[in-house]
């Protein structure tokens, strides 16, 4: 109840801000505005995301979903030394519009010390350009994260790449691609990825067309929504995307902050 409350007595100096704001400006906005019904549309709903009632469903957990796999070579070609090959994703369920990251980690269990030269991702079709940073041993200063730029390779992959990640037995190499998840998506569906493609020294190098990962797609919360109707209405943020293990409470603050300063300047 007290959170009720607050929301009623929010949206009135909200909405009266503003009006002061047109009145100095001598520029004022038509009073019903789509841009500004938006904007408090959006800010009082915030409450109600923050106690998670009416927040949408999650689907049910699909055991033949599996948010990670494991792969291992070991052959002539590795000097009967074992290379292993995990890949993982960062949600079990993400909504449409949010972030994800894929996990590539390449590693060995003995001497050996491959150099790894290139990894690549194959994401589920319909995903747009990632980002990506690389996790790997230096010389100096030991493990390091980098962000990198993705290349694509033609066939619906993106790889990072480089003259050498040293691995041993300590120190695998990471690469991580981030996605938005497409607006296409249905909720309930599996969503599953490619595998994934190494090249490098000592029989490192080999393509993992099984080493995949999947999530389940799951309704947009109240919060998630509201930042989406904000960006279709001009006055979100396009580059501010939520990630897919996003608090409400930080959605809460981000939005309410998105809402007057871009409304200050309308």
């Amino acid at each position: 109840m007290a959170w009720t409350a607050r929301a009623t007595v929010t949206a009135i100096p909200v909405g009266r801000w503003l009006d002061r704001t047109e009145e100095k400006s001598g520029n004022p906005m038509q009073p019903k505005s789509a841009r500004r019904i938006a904007a408090l549309a959006a800010v009082a709903a915030l409450p109600t995301a923050l106690l998670g009632v009416g927040a949408g469903t999650a689907n049910a957990a699909n055991p033949d979903c599996k948010q990670s796999s494991h792969s291992q070579k070991n052959d002539w070609s590795t000097v009967w030394i074992t290379h292993t090959y995990d890949k993982s994703v960062s949600a079990a369920e993400a909504a449409a519009g949010t972030s994800i990251t894929y996990k590539i980690v390449v590693g060995t269990t003995s001497i050996g010390n491959p150099y790894v030269n290139s990894i690549s991702d194959f994401p589920p079709a319909g995903f747009g350009t990632p980002t990506a940073k690389v996790t790997a041993y230096h010389l100096a200063g030991g493990q390091k994260t980098e962000n990198v730029t993705p290349q694509p390779n033609g066939d619906g992959s993106w790889s990072v790449n480089s003259t050498g990640w040293f691995v041993n037995s300590g120190n695998p190499v990471t690469a991580e691609f981030t996605y938005k998840v497409p607006a296409g998506v249905r909720t309930g569906e599996s969503v599953v990825s490619g595998g994934a493609a190494v090249g490098g020294t000592v029989g490192v190098g080999t393509t993992k067309p099984d080493l995949a990962a999947c999530f389940t797609v799951r309704e947009r919360n109240p919060g998630e929504a509201a930042t989406g109707s904000m960006d279709d209405a001009g006055i979100g943020s396009s580059g501010g995307q939520l990630s897919s293990t996003g608090t409400s409470s930080d959605l809460a603050a981000d939005t309410i902050t998105k809402v007057i300063k871009n409304l200050a300047g309308s």
